[in-house]
């Protein structure tokens, strides 16, 4: 399979982290034909994982948050975490072969749960800005917060990934939810929060979606660190701001873009979700949501004895939820005049457990109905 870029390596202490530095050139004629992402991956744990992820030849990988476990307001010690995970040798060995790129989530941002009030967060987004190895003139050194978009491959080919920053300028989260009884599947403990001026994006980040849902591409990858199309359980998610939830998809609808998939982690589980054609908040077509966590440290409802499930609220879910430790695949066969996609979970040895397939011109936008 051929690669989207060509790499020379060297190994080398970097902003006090250690890096594999690596020299890329786009090759803008290739097209991305496998893309790999996940998140959740405990730093100063075995990453098994890593071999299978290597296996699926992913052309890039995309980390979708909790990529450490920071949790400090010590700036040297989350500096060492991002150390730990730089020097894992299976991801090293990942990051030779292919570019590595993310956002983040509560735990590699700083704390659990945080939002804007986390004070270290400047701070915080330049260390894992040095993690990616971002250079010192790209906007996100300038910024506020860590998102980014960028388009790979030749026009009729071209796959734009939208990584999103949920935690820099998110409102407070606001406690109060009843989980219930065992086994009813609701377990969470925040309820939504309808205060007037909450915001998850911010504006100057909602106006950038805006023109980057815009630029020319056939499939767009938006990710995201929390869940987007998820509204019950009651955990962190975009449905705890339910007016920021309403107008991701409004943003998506009104752009008039095509082939946008959402990409999510977070929840130490993997799940599919699709918001229908006939939500009343349907961006025209049928939008997924591909949850993949987490990378090494599996849900505490997966036990020893082999049991994967439990009870969780998804109305939207399609199929089954996974708990064992997996990662997300993305493999798109450009061949037929309608290329088809296939959203893939695969597990530790690399065997896919989840899929939704589709041909790429079914996410084109169409009336409610």
């Amino acid at each position: 399979m051929s690669k989207l870029f060509i790499f020379a390596q060297c190994v080398c202490l970097e902003w006090g982290i250690l890096v594999i530095a690596t020299t890329a050139a786009a090759d803008e004629h290739t097209p991305l034909t496998s893309i790999a992402f996940g998140s959740c991956a405990k730093q100063d744990q075995p990453q098994p994982i890593w071999q299978a992820v290597r296996g699926s030849q992913p052309q890039l990988f995309i980390f979708l948050g909790d990529n450490i476990y920071g949790d400090t307001h010590d700036m040297a010690q989350l500096r060492f975490k991002w150390n730990q995970l730089a020097e894992q040798p299976g991801f090293q060995t990942l990051r030779e072969s292919c570019p590595v790129i993310g956002t983040w989530d509560d735990h590699d941002y700083g704390a659990d749960d945080a939002g804007a009030e986390y004070p270290e967060k400047r701070e915080s987004q330049q260390i894992f800005l040095d993690f990616l190895q971002v250079p010192q003139n790209d906007p996100r050194r300038s910024r506020e917060g860590v998102y980014s978009s960028q388009v790979y491959g030749p026009a009729g080919q071209r796959v734009q990934v939208i990584l999103l920053d949920a935690r820099y300028h998110r409102s407070p989260q606001k406690k109060g939810f009843t989980p219930g009884e065992p086994g009813e599947g609701y377990r969470g403990k925040y309820i939504p929060n309808t205060d007037p001026g909450t915001t998850v994006l911010g504006e100057t980040q909602w106006k950038w979606l805006a023109e980057q849902l815009r630029v020319p591409a056939e499939l767009r990858l938006i990710g995201s660190g929390v869940q987007v199309i998820p509204d019950e359980h009651g955990s962190e998610m975009w449905g705890n701001f339910p007016a920021e939830r309403k107008r991701l998809f409004q943003t998506i609808r009104e752009s008039g873009a095509r082939g946008v998939v959402l990409l999510s982690g977070d929840r130490h589980l993997a799940e599919i979700s699709r918001l229908p054609i006939g939500h009343p908040d349907s961006i025209g077509y049928p939008l997924y949501d591909v949850t993949s966590s987490s990378l090494n440290a599996p849900s505490g409802n997966f036990t020893k004895s082999g049991v994967r499930f439990a009870n969780e609220i998804n109305s939207y879910r399609q199929g089954l939820t996974y708990f064992d430790v997996n990662f997300g695949s993305i493999q798109i066969d450009w061949t037929p005049a309608d290329p088809v996609v296939r959203l893939q979970v695969r597990e530790l040895e690399g065997g896919v457990v989840l899929q939704q397939r589709f041909r790429l011109s079914e996410l084109s936008p169409r009336p409610n109905r």
